[in-house]
């Protein structure tokens, strides 16, 4: 069992790393398609390219929807994540606690 939930530890620790690449990496992609789209130049570019503009706003667009569930998953990860290592720590307090109770009650600290 021990061994299972180590397992599960260094998993949480590589979903800590997603979620943290979420929260930082989310916001930028929504900032920079943000300044793009409220560009004075964008305007401009969307008058003059029609092909291209139509491409380029999809692709926008998908960014930003993009970018924000991915930020909304990366901050349910965190906190999800958060509270998995409060009840870690529980349980391993509670694991030593249960270990020092048998050890004394059978003599086992002697040996």
């Amino acid at each position: 069992m021990d061994v299972f939930i180590e397992k599960i530890q260094h998993i949480r620790g590589l979903m800590l790393g997603v979620s943290l690449s979420a929260l930082i990496l989310a916001p930028l992609a929504i900032g920079i398609s943000s300044y793009l789209i409220t560009h004075p130049k964008f305007l401009h570019l969307i008058e003059s390219e029609r092909d291209f503009s139509l491409m380029l706003v999809v692709l926008l667009v998908v960014v930003l929807v993009t970018s924000g569930i991915w930020l909304v998953t990366g901050l349910q990860q965190f906190r999800s994540l958060s509270s998995w290592n409060k009840r870690y720590c529980n349980y391993l307090e509670k694991k030593r606690d249960l270990d020092n109770s048998i050890s004394a009650k059978y003599n086992l600290d002697e040996e």
